[in-house]
């Protein structure tokens, strides 16, 4: 830095030099030149100290606070030569506006400042005896800049309370205006905000990283900020730091892959996905050691625990009516213990595909090596004794953003279906908080939504054989049931995308879907109409089958209401499903005594619907079906 600087200052300097020397002799304006002398010479002496503290300099306003200083000087040299014209023809044709001079004058004045204010900046407060610092007249038109420069001017020079305090108005900048975000970024904040979320206090930790998370708000600002080495940084504190900055520092994360998803791979390189698993596991479920089946006493009293001790969730947790009655936290238990149990079948023996990839930099023996790189939760000393408020902040915090870097990404879902996160979020959305139990169905959500579009991740992660898996039908299920919480929706969408998991012995998704046809929102009903229609598509294997339970559960009569009367949103995907039913059961009594051809006859007179591009082929099919199997098997019906 310090000779790139002495480097920009070497030219301005030369160009005082030669003002200073040619006003001397000046033939015309003599009196203008000497004042222009006075000021460049002052300008000299500040640019000269600041080229001997090029090392303390803060890069950003040195580099456009000299730019202009040059402009102004090279201006202020062609008007002194101007002046030192010779002969009486040069004199003529050398037109010299007075006004000149005063531009120049004032334009020198505030180098003088801009470079007065720039020695100031980047010198310790100490040193400065507090002084104000106001603003550069540079930045008179753009305050926010000057007030930027200052700022980070302090992160470099500043104490460490001082940098706390920098940080925290940087922060507060970048939420009130992106653009004051974009600029942060630009003036070079984000590397003395990393360096104090590395050194700084508690407090100056939390601000600088919520500063940074604030600071991603497009997908170039959020590159910019990967390029600067977030992505171990932010690691390394999700493994060592306070929890409280560790709480920021998740909530970070996810708002930088909401906004630049493709950030996601670079987290997830630096073990970021894996400390997040193990903070979401952590007091969630038995996972001190990978290498025995815990008892079910230590189980029981941790899904005990999490239950009697949600904030949030306590109330709720009482008003639910579940089937077995107070058997849940067993029915759990036997859960975890069958995953743990077929994860790790023998005492001493390691996961496989997770003893392959030990934590990076890890200097243990072989066996607390893959005992670390697991989800054990361990690896924080202490976070145990954290108070109950932020631990359930930091379990929302993880959940939400493992949510945001597992969308469309098949690695990061499938790390997460071979952990144990898999299993966690089951336990949350059972025993969580109401921002835990959200955010993990979000997440299920988008693992669930990933998997449709890959059979391999299907196969692997949501097997009907799996505990974990099967826990989380039943959670989501649950939900679906109860058809009265915000996590409705998610639930019910994760549900659709695992359609094609379910065995054919599987017939208790079906009727609880149904039952939400009949839904006075019309986005719920939409919702459920579009899972079933997964379930009963063609490319779905068991689709007769399916397409039986959806008449037998009363399905048939909900959708001709929904095609007739419903909202276009609602209308178009209850014809396509009423269409998938009359195409793979076209022999249905039910569907001939609930006259749903007629449905289909006047669906294909409504232009609107016709001219849908997934109805256009399937409607003209479904009916000729239809028209063939029931033509013939109406005469039984009478």
């Amino acid at each position: 830095m310090a000779g790139i600087v002495k480097e920009i200052l070497a030219r301005p300097i030369q160009l005082a030099d030669q003002v200073t020397k040619n006003a001397d002799f000046a033939q015309t304006f003599k009196q203008e030149c000497i004042e222009l002398k006075t000021k460049t010479e002052k300008l000299a002496i500040l640019l000269r100290q600041a080229a001997r503290a090029s090392n303390e300099l803060y890069e950003r306003p040195t580099r456009r606070i000299i730019d202009d200083t040059e402009q102004v000087l090279d201006k202020a040299f062609t008007l002194v030569m101007k002046c030192r014209s010779n002969g009486i023809m040069k004199r003529m044709f050398t037109i010299i506006n007075a006004a000149s001079f005063k531009k120049i004058s004032t334009q020198l004045e505030n180098s003088i400042g801009d470079v007065s204010w720039l020695l100031r900046v980047s010198i310790p407060a100490e040193d400065r005896d507090d002084e104000y610092l106001g603003l550069p007249p540079i930045a008179s038109n753009e305050p926010i800049l000057g007030l930027i420069w200052e700022q980070v001017a302090i992160l470099h020079t500043g104490t460490l309370e001082e940098r706390s305090d920098a940080a925290a108005s940087l922060a507060s900048l970048a939420r009130d205006n992106d653009r004051y975000g974009k600029l942060i970024i630009e003036e070079g904040g984000v590397v003395p905000l990393l360096k104090l979320a590395k050194e700084g206090r508690m407090e100056g930790q939390e601000h600088a990283a919520r500063a940074i998370g604030l600071l991603g708000r497009d997908s170039e600002s959020v590159e910019q900020l990967v390029n600067c080495g977030i992505c171990s940084v932010f690691a390394k504190i999700l493994k060592d730091g306070h929890m409280q900055v560790q709480c920021v520092v998740a909530w970070a994360v996810s708002e930088m892959a909401t906004y630049h998803p493709k950030c996601q791979d670079h987290f997830a390189q630096n073990n970021v996905i894996r400390l997040l698993v193990s903070h979401l596991a952590f007091e969630t479920i038995q996972e001190h050691s990978r290498y025995t089946i815990p008892s079910k006493q230590s189980i029981h009293s941790v899904l005990m625990a999490n239950t009697n001790g949600s904030e949030h969730g306590e109330d709720e947790y009482k008003q639910v009516n579940h089937p077995t009655g107070n058997q849940l936290p067993s029915q759990m238990h036997n859960v975890v213990t069958d995953t743990l149990f077929m994860k790790n079948p023998v005492k001493g023996q390691s996961n496989t595909h997770e003893s392959q990839n030990p934590q990076k930099g890890n200097h243990h023996s072989t066996t607390r090596s893959h005992h670390h790189a697991a989800l054990s939760g361990t690896s924080i000393k202490g976070r145990e004794y954290e108070d109950p408020a932020t631990k359930a902040q930091m379990k929302a915090m993880a959940a939400r953003s493992l949510w945001q870097l597992c969308k469309g990404n098949v690695t990061i879902c499938r790390n997460i279906t071979e952990s144990r996160a898999l299993l966690c979020f089951a336990v949350l959305l059972e025993t969580g908080s109401v921002d835990v139990k959200y955010y993990s169905a979000m997440a299920l959500m988008e693992i669930t939504a990933v998997a449709e579009q890959n059979a391999e991740l299907r196969r692997s992660g949501f097997k009907p054989t799996s505990p974990a898996a099967k826990a989380v039908v039943d959670q989501l299920l649950k939900i679906v049931e109860r058809a009265n919480c915000e996590l409705l929706m998610p639930s019910i969408q994760a549900i659709g995308h695992l359609a094609r998991t379910f065995r054919a012995t599987e017939t208790r998704i079906i009727g609880p879907l149904v039952k939400l046809l009949d839904e006075r929102e019309a986005e719920v009903s939409m919702e459920a109409v579009i899972a079933l229609n997964k379930f009963a598509c063609t490319d779905n294997f068991l689709h007769e089958n399916h397409c039986k339970a959806i008449i037998e559960a009363g399905g048939t009569k909900h959708l001709i209401q929904l095609v007739y009367f419903g909202e276009q949103m609602v209308q178009i995907p209850s014809l396509i499903l009423l269409c998938y039913i009359a195409l793979h059961v076209p022999d249905s009594e039910t569907l001939a005594q609930e006259e749903v051809l007629i449905v289909l006859e006047w669906s294909a007179k409504q232009a609107h619907l016709v001219e849908e591009p997934t109805i256009e082929g399937l409607l003209p099919e479904a009916k000729s079906r239809l028209e063939l199997y029931q033509s013939r098997g109406s005469r039984g019906f009478h």
